[in-house]
């Protein structure tokens, strides 16, 4: 089994208290990796056998002594944790092709901040919404009540707080608020030292940390390699790499336009998105209350995440036209879509609905039905034709 996710997510924890009877190894000890580099290959089963092998991206003779004592039988179960995800997955598809089983981990999620120790996450509106792509959203939200009691609201609007202001790291949840601004800054050094170093070994990492800090600064906007590789003083060729690192390292990713015209030409450039608010918000240097391209990364990020954690058959797209309509999120299930416009208001305008109606119109049969997510509280319908409705963030998430 193969666990990977960006750094401090967690997998460490998680693997040792679910799999405490394992041998655990961690490559990022010099001498674990020389034990493991030196063992000949024979003894795997007999010396190491079952165990949890961390960050096992760093010591590339770990992979195929695993597989030669797998395919002998010597060992039946491994566990691979990594947070290098090109590095990981490479020596992965090499030499354990067709052996592993792989899962991704996240920064915690608003319905796992929510949540009482102990209990399980309640899932929020949009992870039932990807379940039954035959399903219209109004047949999700129809039964749903326009406002909930505070004593049911209160758990998930402390959570979007939290997760507007820190950001979804665990470890941050031990800590008192007046270290947490530390802790970030020490992930982004510990992120730039390490995970860097071995991604693309950077000799002078400057050109880099200038690069990151714009990067964070065009969150949620459209992502021209040229333009960002010429504020940071590199060329487009070295932005893209250096944007494949943060993609590669968990730390942020695109989000792809759908290609289809369906209004008028529909523009190409992907859009940039960070994985987690409370990193983006200290490369930034953004404090007090979200702005919309903050509060949209939030509410793209919990989404692209909730589809990949909870394995959904669902692709997220944006959707822009060269005429300036513009859908924030155009999620595909099967043949249809649900479009979401996201908006930082605590109402919706008239206006905000603009390019839901036209897509709506556009895709015809195609259309499950749009939302409006906003940062208020109360769930109405907008357009019972189209099938909108204003849904506030901390319910649809």
């Amino acid at each position: 089994m193969v666990l990977t996710g960006a750094r401090q997510v967690g997998k460490t924890t998680l693997a040792r208290e679910h799999y405490h009877d394992l041998r655990y190894v961690s490559m990022d000890a010099p001498e674990d990796r020389e034990l493991v580099r030196n063992m000949r290959t024979q003894a795997w089963g007999r010396e190491i056998g079952a165990a949890v092998l961390d960050e096992a991206q760093k010591e590339p003779a770990l992979f195929d002594k695993v597989k030669h004592a797998f395919d002998a039988g010597a060992i039946a179960f491994t566990v691979l944790l990594g947070s290098a995800q090109l590095s990981l997955m490479r020596q992965i598809s090499e030499s354990l092709a067709g052996r592993t089983l792989v899962f991704e981990m996240w920064p915690l999620l608003l319905s796992e901040l929510a949540a009482d120790d102990g209990e399980a996450p309640r899932p929020g509106l949009a992870e039932r919404l990807w379940t039954d792509p035959a399903q219209n959203i109004g047949e999700v939200l129809a039964a749903e009540p326009s406002r909930l009691a505070s004593a049911d609201d209160e758990p998930q609007l402390a959570a979007l707080d939290h997760l507007a202001t820190w950001g979804g790291m665990p470890a941050l949840l031990r800590l008192a608020p007046e270290r947490r601004a530390d802790w970030l800054r020490s992930y982004a050094q510990t992120y730039l030292e390490r995970d860097l170093a071995d991604l693309a070994r950077l000799t002078d990492l400057q050109p880099f940390r200038t690069f990151q800090r714009l990067a964070a600064l065009r969150a949620a906007q459209l992502l021209s390699f040229a333009e960002l590789g010429r504020d940071a003083g590199v060329s487009a060729k070295v932005a893209k790499s250096f944007v494949e690192y943060l993609r590669i390292s968990y730390q942020a990713f695109l989000l792809q336009p759908y290609f289809e015209n369906l209004t008028s030409a529909a523009i190409k450039t992907p859009k940039l998105y960070w994985t987690d608010l409370g990193l983006l918000r200290h490369l930034a240097g953004h404090q007090g209350p979200l702005s919309g391209a903050l509060f949209e990364n939030l509410v793209v990020a919990e989404i692209v995440k909730t589809i990949k954690t909870t394995g959904a058959a669902a692709t997220p797209w944006f959707y822009a036209t060269r005429s300036g309509l513009e859908i924030d999120l155009l999620v595909q299930t099967g043949a249809r879509f649900v479009g979401l416009e996201i908006k930082s208001r605590a109402e919706v305008a008239s206006a905000d609905t603009r390019g839901l109606r036209a897509v709506a119109q556009a895709l015809g049969e195609r259309w499950r039905g749009g939302i409006v997510v906003h940062n208020g509280r109360a769930l109405t319908q907008i357009d019972a034709e189209l099938d909108i409705w204003a849904v506030p963030a901390h319910r649809l998430l």
